[in-house]
């Protein structure tokens, strides 16, 4: 079975990300299409297994395999957080259902930890630039460090995450093309990494996620397919 009909075939989530879902888009945005597939389980009994993640077959599209994708998300990794609260889902089977109805076994605080990672990754990039230039050569990425931050901070504050910006859309595009000055910019980061720390200290989200419930869901889907 090739990692293309692994995506045809079998997947049982997918939806559009990126720009478009965090209500960000502008006549020039692509179309990011996430999913998840589930490899059939006879496919990991020999030695060679079957491919956690694929790139295609469209253009912008990557899809992880369902196990992968459980341990990202139980890690609190940002992209997968944010993949299973689009607000575009373009499908999902009784598998894929299910899955988004285990979206808060996945949710702890262990998101301060991966969000404000990522932010401060990018960070580090922009500091080079700085150095450089006197200012980010690139705005996009930290447009969407500003979003990042803000979605964090949110999703701490009140154990939900969302992923439309809102009323922040035209302020974070201001940013995007430029038209805010480094050092304001700069504020507004350490700000949102403050608020941030802040809310993680009284967050209502667990210390951990739900991982036995996430492994008991993933067994049954593997039995299912075996069966």
């Amino acid at each position: 079975m090739t990692p293309v009909s692994l995506v045809t075939r079998h997947t049982v989530y997918a939806c559009v990300m990126g720009s478009r879902a965090f209500g960000l888009a502008t006549e020039a945005s692509d179309t990011d299409r996430r999913g998840v597939y589930v490899a059939p389980t006879p496919l990991f009994w020999g030695f060679e297994k079957p491919p956690p993640h694929v790139e295609g077959p469209a253009e912008e599209q990557f899809s992880w395999e369902l196990e992968r994708f459980c341990e990202l998300a139980l890690r609190g990794n940002p992209n997968i957080l944010e993949c299973l609260h689009s607000p575009l889902v373009e499908h999902a089977d009784a598998t894929g259902r299910e899955l988004l109805d285990l979206r808060e076994a996945f949710l702890s605080r262990r998101v301060h930890r991966t969000y404000a990672g990522y932010a401060a990754d990018q960070r580090k990039k922009f500091a080079a630039d700085v150095r450089a230039h006197g200012a980010p050569r690139r705005w996009k990425p930290v447009m969407h460090a500003l979003r990042l931050l803000m979605s964090g901070r949110d999703l701490l504050r009140t154990g939900s995450l969302v992923l439309d910006v809102g009323e922040m859309r035209e302020p974070l595009l201001a940013v995007r093309r430029g038209e805010v000055p480094w050092p304001e910019a700069e504020a507004w980061l350490n700000r949102l990494g403050e608020e941030a720390e802040e809310a993680a200290r009284t967050s209502p989200l667990p210390e951990e996620p739900d991982r036995a419930r996430a492994e008991d869901f993933l067994i049954r889907v593997r039995r299912a397919s075996a069966g």
